[in-house]
């Protein structure tokens, strides 16, 4: 048979690999559903964590700088060290989050959607459409500063002026013991592009919006992110939503977790750094697995960033360790890849790349409805088609079977 010809990405593309299972697999997805279809270069970058530490983690800055160069990366999950993992592979430190580190790097908001199959329907009965979280990717606890008081002490807040006016200070805390202290920050820009980016999802996608914070707590920080929003929306939005016939809603974050028990779905949820990596896996995991959700970050200044939502699978990793066979969900990291390629097709007007990337998903989607499917769904999938669990390489297998009678 002649030779397949591929199809051409243009511009090159950057690739940051990870760690344990999801490493594993990120090299069989790029084997068996890229590079027999695709003629693309990678600028490839090893975020391993044994990597990370050896460069003191330049190395995870120099692929987010590259990403600024080529407006387009892609990410495998990666290890965040706690102390345990300091010791099990020697670490100088506990490195921070890497995907917290790319995030200040770019800023943006990171937008994520459950990949929805119909033979496996959400924990949630009254779900019915997908919930997207759109997470605000800059600052809070990812970028904070903290102390260990090691005993009695006054912990204050001082913000100094730059012009040399008068310094602001606030008491944190009188201690009269050990405790700890933690300080974070934000921005107007970032909170602003954050607005700017929900607002503009949305209404791309015809689907509401809702925002929630605590702002009865936290009266400035809080109070400011719903004072942004507002502001964004009554200059820019508020005629073209109620002309598509959309709308924007504020409340609580804990009244919105009720409501969204109740809802059926289909609106972007916008939270704060840390609400949105916390629900968005609440998500994720309603809807059938954590490795069910797509996850991009969206630069205000036109960078993207697609990864796998979901961690790196270290007890899958160490069965593979001992020769065991596993049976490990890759379908977030498939969506990864058709993400960016997707962005890529459109950025350089190539629409057979985002076209293949259509295909892909579809194959990936369609190989679950036959039921054949990884683990972690068969437990939770309807019984017509009967639930057939393979193990992941045979599963990547069957999604390249599917994807080469679609490519014919």
């Amino acid at each position: 048979m002649p030779e397949r010809k591929k199809i051409k990405v243009v511009t090159t593309l950057v690739d940051m690999d990870g760690d344990e299972m999801t490493r594993i697999i990120w090299s069989m997805v790029k084997e068996k559903l890229l590079f027999p279809y695709l003629d693309m270069e990678l600028e490839y970058y090893d975020l391993h964590v044994k990597r990370r530490d050896e460069t003191d983690d330049q190395i995870t800055i120099d692929a987010a700088e590259a990403i600024k160069k080529y407006g387009v990366g892609v990410k495998c999950a990666t290890i965040t060290p706690n102390g345990d993992r300091v010791r099990e592979y020697g670490l100088k430190k506990a490195w921070k989050s890497p995907n917290g580190t790319i995030r200040a790097i770019l800023d943006g908001t990171v937008f994520r959607t459950p990949i929805l199959v119909k033979n496996v329907r959400p924990s949630v009965s009254r779900w019915r459409r997908p919930i997207t979280v759109g997470r605000h990717a800059y600052g809070d606890i990812y970028a904070a500063a903290e102390i260990r008081i090691p005993d009695a002490g006054r912990v204050e807040l001082v913000y100094t002026p730059a012009d040399g006016g008068q310094p602001v200070r606030r008491t944190i805390h009188d201690f009269t013991g050990a405790g700890i202290v933690q300080g974070i920050h934000n921005t107007d820009a970032s909170i602003t592009s954050f607005a700017k980016a929900c607002f503009t999802l949305a209404f791309d996608r015809k689907i509401d919006l809702w925002f929630s914070t605590k702002d009865t707590i936290s009266k400035i920080y809080d109070a400011h992110f719903r004072e942004l929003f507002e502001q964004e929306y009554i200059t820019n939005w508020k005629a073209k939503f109620a002309a598509a016939g959309l709308t924007y809603f504020f409340t609580l974050i804990d009244d919105a977790v009720a409501r969204i028990m109740k809802s059926e779905g289909g609106f972007l949820w916008a939270l704060k750094n840390y609400d949105g990596d916390v629900m968005s896996d609440m998500i994720a995991s309603a809807c059938g697995s954590l490795a069910m959700m797509t996850s991009v970050l969206v630069s205000p200044h036109g960078w993207f960033e697609y990864e796998a939502a979901h961690g790196t699978v270290q007890q899958h990793y160490y069965r593979h360790l001992k020769g065991e066979e596993t049976s490990t969900n890759p379908m977030a990291l498939i969506f990864a890849w058709t993400g960016a390629l997707r962005t890529r097709g459109a950025l350089d007007g190539t629409p057979d790349v985002a076209a293949f990337a259509e295909r892909l998903e579809q194959a990936a989607i369609e190989t679950v409805e036959s039921g054949i499917m990884t683990g972690d769904l068969a437990l939770l999938a309807e019984k017509n088609p009967p639930p057939r669990k393979v193990h992941t390489e045979a599963f990547i297998d069957a999604i390249a079977a599917n994807l080469d009678r679609k490519m014919i």
